[in-house]
């Protein structure tokens, strides 16, 4: 424990395995840890006594130091180690694909994240100050690793955006703890349910609370913590209703080791003979599936249907022997390199053993196909577009449409989309071939290609090049891919994007369609076009302009409306009050007054009648409203909530709410009688 000595080098063997008897059973292969690490060499190198001292993690301290103006070495000595340590891991995981989110390795990165905030907030920063140590990293490792230069515009937009909502959370939260502290006596530990509502509620990790409160000399109650933890899960497994699709996923590996890998034929064929191996229905194997069979999984030797994987959706198409058809319907990826049929045996009988031919369903496979290498374009276009921080997050290819999700911290704007959707029909229109190469990953990537994020690559890959190169590269899209895509890039077709929206933070969503699905949206939206015009009777060049003219003429009569309402809630000048026990009561039945016009119009009457109570109903979209309103001499006399619960419960309605002054409730019913007659009551006794 004291600083005689530091350790640079801790070995640990491994030989045994304690059981929980006491007994030890030796281990089948026993090894040395050795605890040798980078850092604590170059500690050594240095002549420093530990890691965080070494030249690159110094100068990160240094950093936190200057933007927090506080002394690396002072107070703050573990929080600027926290910072620095945690910067790194964060920049480091944002290049590599992670982004903050609630689960796996996005919520670990999140963890990360809010424990380095955590520390600035305790330094004292008001603001988003995190994102702006990147540069120090930059400068230090940036040089070595350049994928934190390629990312550097997404990693800061990432840091900031966590940041600021880190701060509104923490704000909430800690002013939560601070309550809870006050109700507690001197040094008692916190209540494991506040710290995980805490969790659960603010965003807050155990060890984030646990960091707030050693400040204070306390502790959390961990068990507690634990129980509610256990709570929770357990509420959740009883809403969860399982499909017992992962029992059934066993059966795979059995079938694995059984038969071995599909051999997929479909990058060269559409159809092809093949031999049944396995028929299997949930976690059960099939000696014959009969005609009528509707939820039969099929294993061939060879097939040409694409199993779901990639993005790509998987084939449909036809098992046929003689007297025997069997239609498929999905076809996925099982333990790996398993293609499994999943359909319906609609003549015959099928067995294992049996010779079929399979095809699978040529036009929908076009349809994919063409929409998958439309996202190779898109992804490519929008990199170029947008920024080289643009990287591949999800995708979804169908027959129908294409779905692209993106990092992307920001809306992207019209025109960006228009200039990203002109340059993926440029790029159709060249009609380059597309070309499939295999070669070792190392290979693909030294020649440009991208592997994206989160995919599985084995020792070989397959390389995807597609449109005419330039000086720097030899096709203008080059992706590690095992999906199917078209001979030439004019077989795309048309390409249209459709939409674009937030998908969570930092990562948009595209959705675009290609080909005959593009026709079809165009005739879509030309038939409609002409509907409108129509209807309007314009041609349909005047119809956007006859829209507009509508759309102003409707703002003005809607306020003509408006006023005219006013007009009659507030008389106009006309009596339209009566006095009861000395009080001024304006009780007014508006109809089909919008319930938003309301307040403004009580507060219109009270001035005018200076002191008194007024009380407005309307009777809009078939429910009633009233609000209710007490000029403020009256307020100790008369209170607005108090009368407007009194009329919501006359209306069938519960509750109500506002303040002293001004009130408002509902009810299904608008019987203004009844809680008119109410309040003259009421004034009568006040």
């Amino acid at each position: 424990d004291g600083d005689r000595f530091v350790e640079i080098w801790n070995l640990v063997f491994m030989q045994f395995l304690d059981q929980p008897d006491g007994s030890r059973d030796a281990l089948p292969r026993p090894s040395i840890d050795t605890g040798m690490g980078l850092e604590r060499f170059a500690a050594i190198m240095q002549g420093k006594r530990d890691n965080y001292d070494t030249d690159t993690m110094r100068a990160l301290i240094e950093a936190s130091a200057e933007i927090m103006h506080q002394d690396a070495d002072g107070p703050f000595k573990a929080s600027h180690r926290v910072v620095a340590d945690h910067l790194r891991s964060t920049a480091f995981l944002i290049a590599d694909g992670v982004l903050p989110s609630k689960e796996g390795r996005g919520y670990v990165l999140r963890r990360i994240m809010r424990r380095a905030m955590r520390h600035l907030h305790i330094m004292g920063a008001k603001e988003p100050v995190f994102y702006r140590l990147l540069p120090a990293l930059i400068q230090q490792m940036g040089a070595a690793y350049p994928e934190l230069v390629q990312h550097q515009a997404l990693i800061a937009q990432t840091m900031k955006g966590e940041e600021e909502r880190f701060t509104a959370l923490l704000e909430r939260g800690l002013t939560l703890l601070s309550d809870e502290l006050d109700r507690l006596g001197d040094k008692e530990a916190l209540p494991g349910d506040v710290a995980f509502k805490l969790y659960d509620t603010f965003g807050f990790p155990l060890d984030l609370t646990q960091d707030a409160l050693r400040e204070k000399g306390r502790t959390v109650d961990e068990a507690g913590f634990e129980t509610a933890m256990a709570e929770q899960r357990k509420r959740a497994r009883a809403a969860w209703v399982g499909s017992g699709d992962a029992a059934a996923e066993t059966v795979w590996f059995d079938a694995r080791d059984k038969h071995g890998p599909s051999e997929f034929l479909g990058y060269v064929s559409e159809k092809a003979d093949a031999e049944v191996q396995g028929i299997f229905r949930g976690n059960d194997e099939l000696a014959e599936a009969p005609a009528g069979d509707d939820t039969v999984a099929i294993l061939l030797n060879q097939t040409p249907f694409y199993g779901e994987s990639g993005g790509q959706v998987g084939d449909h198409g036809t098992l046929t022997a003689p007297g025997v058809r069997v239609e498929i319907t999905d076809t996925q990826k099982r333990n790996g390199d398993l293609i499994v049929h999943y359909g319906k045996v609609v003549e015959g009988t099928l067995k294992p053993g049996m010779a079929v031919h399979a095809e699978i369903d040529h036009a929908r496979r076009t349809a994919v196909r063409g929409h998958h290498s439309a996202t190779h374009l898109l992804h490519e276009a929008l990199r170029r577009q947008i920024g080289t921080h643009v990287t591949q997050k999800g995708s979804l290819n169908a027959p129908e449409r294409l779905r692209f999700d993106i990092s992307q911290p920001r809306p992207l704007t019209d025109e960006e989309l228009a200039a990203v959707e002109a340059e993926v029909n440029a790029r159709i229109r060249e009609n380059a071939p597309v070309e499939t190469r295999l070669m070792t990953q190392e290979e693909a990537v030294a020649e440009g290609a991208m592997a994206l994020f989160g995919e599985k690559y084995g020792d070989e890959v397959r390389v995807v090049s597609m449109g005419k190169g330039d000086d720097d590269r030899p096709a203008y899209s080059i992706e590690l891919c095992g999906g199917t895509h078209v001979g030439r890039v004019g077989e795309i077709g048309p390409f249209r994007i459709v939409s674009e929206s937030g998908v969570s933070a930092g990562v948009r969503r595209i959705e675009a369609v290609c080909g005959l699905a593009a026709e079809a949206l165009a005739l879509e939206t030309e038939s409609r076009l002409k509907q409108i015009a129509d209807l309007l009777k314009v041609p349909v060049a005047d119809a956007a302009s006859r829209v507009a003219a509508l759309l102003e003429e409707r703002k003005s009569l809607t306020a003509q409306v408006s006023d005219l309402q006013r007009k009659l809630a507030t008389g106009e000048g006309t009596s339209a009050t009566e006095s009861i026990n000395g009080i001024t009561l304006s009780a007014r039945d508006l109809g089909d007054v919008s319930p938003k016009e309301l307040k403004g119009l009580a507060e219109s009457i009270s001035k005018q009648i200076g002191s008194g109570v007024v009380a407005l109903m309307s009777s809009a979209d078939g429910r009633g409203s009233i609000v209710i309103a007490v000029t403020k001499d009256l307020t100790d006399r008369l209170d607005a909530v108090k009368l407007v619960r009194e009329a919501s419960a006359l209306m069938g309605g519960k509750g109500g709410g506002g303040r002293p002054d001004m009130a408002q409730a509902g009810g299904p019913e608008a019987d203004s009688e009844a809680v008119f007659a109410m309040l003259r009551k009421t004034l009568e006794a006040a």
